[in-house]
């Protein structure tokens, strides 16, 4: 059980040195004034923004500026890239068709990062 995600919803990565937060574009206003969020809410610099600067060696970047710096943990600036969509989503709440997205789902990136839901955002809204 957990609670559906609104645009404004509060992420966070293990990677990234800040939170970011989920845009919800406006075709998801439903029943609410707040666009409810959809499994499919994972494009990059779209709906996930970056999460400041990214410590993943996995990163390319991060592994560049690393080797650059003789092994010393180098961050560089988060791009996230996100191709697959959150996991699980609700099992019984569809929103055009698409499983909403619940506090509990997870979005992986390339780059190794669990994004998570640290604020689902305004709606209070209790899914199986």
């Amino acid at each position: 059980m957990g609670f559906c995600v609104c645009g404004g919803a509060m992420l966070s990565c293990p990677f990234g040195m800040t939170p970011s937060v989920l845009n919800v574009l406006p075709e998801n206003r439903t029943v609410t004034s707040m666009p409810i969020a959809t499994i499919m809410d994972n494009k990059p610099m779209v709906n996930v923004m970056p999460f400041g600067m990214c410590k993943s060696l996995a990163n390319p970047t991060v592994a560049a500026a690393t080797a650059a710096a003789m092994g010393a943990l180098t961050p560089m600036p988060c791009i996230p890239v996100t191709t697959a969509p959150w996991a699980p989503g609700s099992p019984t709440v569809m929103i055009g068709g698409k499983p909403a997205l619940n506090n509990s789902s997870k979005l992986m990136c390339n780059w190794g990062g669990a994004i998570s839901i640290n604020n689902p955002g305004t709606m209070n809204i209790q899914v199986p």
